[in-house]
C-alpha cells in the first residue's frame, strides 16, 4: 500500500495477526489490515466472512484472543469502546446511532460532550461544513428524518470528537438503493476526500469498492486478498461473487491465489 507519490502512507489504525471470536474458537483468525491517513479503507466479502467480528474485535466489543492493533503507532489492544473513543476512534454502529427523541443540532452537542464549550462550537460550524444539507435540519427532531438523513446525523455526530479514524458499520442497513448510494457517495466519499480516515464494513460491497481507496475481502475468517478497490472492481470474478451470480466463495479464494 503506497500513497500517490510513492512514499509508505502514514498509518491511522493498524492490525496485525488478529483473531477473535466469542468463545475460545476464532471466528477470524490471522488478520492483518492497515487504515493509511486519509483513506477510505473497505473490508467486504460473503455473508459469514467475519467482517462484523473483526470491527467489533478491534473496537473492543469481541472477545480478541491474539493479535496486536494500534493507533496513530499507539498500541490499543483490548482497550474498551469508551477508551478508544478518547483516543480518537469514532464508531457509527449498523442500529442505535442517533437519539430519535432529540433534534438534529441537540444529537451534534451530545457527540461533543468530550469537548469544551470552545471547542464544541468550533467542531459544530465545522461539521456543518461537511455535511451543510444538516444546516436547515438542525431543528428537526431525528424521529422525523429519512434514513439518508439519520445516517449523515450519525456520522456528524460522531465527527464532533474529532477522531483519528472513522469506523463505520454497515451504514446502508435497510436503506434503499439510492439512500445508499447517497450516504457512500455524498457522505463516506466526501470524508476521504477531506482528509478522514475510515474503515468501512459493508454488505453492499460493489457500491463499498466504489468510494473506496483500498480493500480487504475476506472469506471464511481470514483475508484472502489486499489490493486497491478500483483493481478488485476491475476483476470480473469478484464482481460475480458479490453481484451474487455464479460466484462462490471458494471463486474469490481461487482468484486470490
Amino acid at each position: 500500500m503506497s500513497s500517490a507519490d510513492g512514499a509508505a502512507p502514514r498509518i491511522a489504525l493498524a492490525v496485525r495477526a488478529l483473531a477473535a471470536g466469542y468463545g475460545d474458537q476464532p471466528v477470524v483468525e490471522g488478520v492483518d489490515l492497515d487504515v493509511p491517513l486519509g483513506q477510505v479503507v473497505a473490508v467486504a466479502g460473503p455473508n459469514g466472512a467475519g467482517k462484523s467480528t473483526l470491527l467489533k474485535a478491534i473496537l473492543g466489543i469481541a472477545r480478541l484472543l491474539g493479535g496486536r492493533i494500534t493507533l496513530d503507532g499507539a498500541d490499543v489492544t483490548r482497550l474498551p469502546l469508551q477508551k478508544l473513543a478518547r483516543l480518537g476512534v469514532g464508531y457509527v454502529p449498523q442500529l442505535d446511532d442517533v437519539f430519535d427523541a432529540l433534534r438534529v443540532r441537540e444529537n451534534l452537542e451530545m457527540g461533543g460532550y468530550l469537548c469544551t464549550r470552545r471547542e464544541r462550537a468550533q467542531r459544530f460550524d465545522r461539521t456543518l461544513t461537511v455535511f451543510p444539507q444538516l444546516t436547515p435540519l438542525l431543528e428537526r427532531y431525528v424521529e422525523t428524518l429519512s434514513g439518508g438523513q439519520r445516517k449523515m446525523t450519525a456520522i456528524a455526530r460522531v465527527l464532533m470528537l474529532d477522531p483519528k479514524i472513522l469506523v463505520l458499520d454497515e451504514p446502508t442497513a435497510g436503506l434503499s438503493p439510492e439512500l445508499s448510494r447517497m450516504v457512500l457517495h455524498e457522505q463516506v466519499r466526501v470524508l476521504g476526500d477531506l482528509g478522514t480516515s475510515v474503515l468501512l464494513v459493508e454488505q453492499k460491497a460493489v457500491a463499498a469498492l466504489e468510494v473506496s481507496d483500498w480493500a480487504y475481502l475476506m472469506v471464511r475468517g481470514r483475508v484472502v486478498m489486499s489490493a486497491p478497490a478500483a483493481t478488485i472492481l476491475a476483476d470480473p470474478s469478484m464482481r460475480e461473487v458479490f453481484l451474487g451470480g455464479a460466484g462462490t466463495a471458494a471463486a474469490v479464494e481461487g482468484a486470490s491465489r
